[in-house]
């Protein structure tokens, strides 16, 4: 069977796939990616095929301000950009992939509407990959509209309550019991774990017996950030703990100078290497961020920007798994105090543990190959 991945994103659209797509390849199945251009090169990192397909939807270097959340905006955002605008030429360059590498089945990220308007084009079966944690974002009564003027395009018949996205096998890596109640997954969801890397040698930053912390700001809201990295660092100055900063790719850590000895600021690290080795996480709240936070059960405080992270810091606070601050007027006295709370206090620990308990009992991605298999059956 040959199989192509598709996701309309930067890493939290991409990892979630990941596990599944290993598993088919360890079943004997073949293999491709479509992504981004920029994150073609991520996606052959980890030795898989890459084809580029549709915008990039990064920023292209640098910090640009930092805006206010406005869920409004975010609405916006997802139907206007990755409806009515990216969703047309990620299904041309989809269709075209698919025309030249022959796939009997596509696995397409739930934001990648265009993916699954080409493998309806072209007769093909599609399973859905959660990457929204909360499920709030990705809503019907936001997109259904939209999406209909895009598939109307291609001469297909209109469809509602996401129709088309849940119509064959939405797999799930989340806790159920994270996503929000008032968007309940689809008959057509299965839930899975993706089975957790050996703890390998420890990274040379880890010190024995003392706490770590884990900050990121993923990889597509890192250049949107203003000066939120520069207050973060401050207020990790002041933190009785290992800190491991990641910037990403297209910003370059020595803009935010010199560093103390406990704050270990880079461009990468995979989170695999060093969430292991974490006992809390500091992030926007992005949900692949998210997602390798709970899978390791650490307690988290977030500084949600915009997308689906303000709903799911609506969840964190719900299920007080962590602590929640404004991105504009947090200060660095507020990080401090944030982040020191959530290691000190072991009621956040205890309950992000629940859920990383309820994603251990779901079975493992080579548990889903059959179902995978069984749609061209």
């Amino acid at each position: 069977m040959r199989v192509l991945f598709t996701f309309a994103g930067g890493n939290g659209h991409f990892r979630p796939l990941l596990p599944l797509a290993q598993a088919l390849a360890d079943a004997g199945h073949t293999i491709a990616f479509t992504g981004e251009p920029l994150m073609v090169p991520i996606v052959e990192a980890t030795g898989f095929t890459a084809f580029p397909s549709g915008p990039n939807l990064g920023g292209d270097g640098g910090l640009r301000p930092l805006l206010p959340v406005d869920r409004d905006r975010e609405d916006s955002d997802l139907r206007d950009g990755f409806v009515r605008r990216t969703a047309p030429q990620r299904a041309k360059d989809v269709m075209a992939h698919c025309e030249s590498w022959e796939p009997d089945l596509l696995v397409c990220d739930e934001a990648d509407h265009g993916a699954m308007i080409a493998a309806e084009r072209l007769g093909l079966l599609h399973a859905t990959v959660l990457v929204i944690a909360a499920g709030v974002l990705i809503r019907a009564e936001l997109i259904d509209d939209a999406l209909n003027e895009v598939r109307a395009v291609h001469g297909l018949p209109p469809q509602r309550n996401l129709e088309m996205a849940y119509r064959h096998l939405v797999l799930s890596p989340f806790p159920s019991s994270f996503r929000d109640p008032r968007f309940p997954l689809p008959p057509t969801a299965r839930p899975f774990h993706s089975p957790l890397p050996d703890r390998g040698p420890a990274p040379e930053w880890h010190v024995e017996g003392r706490p770590t912390v884990y900050f990121t700001l993923g990889t597509i809201f890192n250049t949107e950030s203003g000066d939120l990295f520069a207050r973060a660092l401050a207020g990790l100055r002041e933190v009785d703990a290992t800190c491991v900063v990641t910037v990403g790719n297209l910003i370059d850590p020595a803009e935010f100078g010199p560093q103390p000895e406990h704050i270990h600021l880079t461009r990468y690290l995979p989170q695999e290497e060093i969430l292991p080795y974490c006992d809390a996480v500091l992030s926007h709240g992005g949900s692949g961020s998210l997602l390798g936070a709970l899978a390791h059960g650490l307690p988290m405080v977030l500084l949600p920007m915009g997308a689906d992270q303000p709903h799911n810091g609506d969840r964190v606070t719900e299920l007080e798994l962590g602590i929640v601050l404004d991105v504009i007027e947090a200060t660095p006295q507020d990080i401090r105090d944030a982040v020191s709370t959530v290691l000190r206090e072991p009621s956040y620990r205890e309950a992000a543990r629940r859920l990383r308990d309820e994603v251990i009992a779901y079975p493992g991605p080579e548990k889903i190959v059959p179902l995978l298999e069984g749609l061209l059956r």
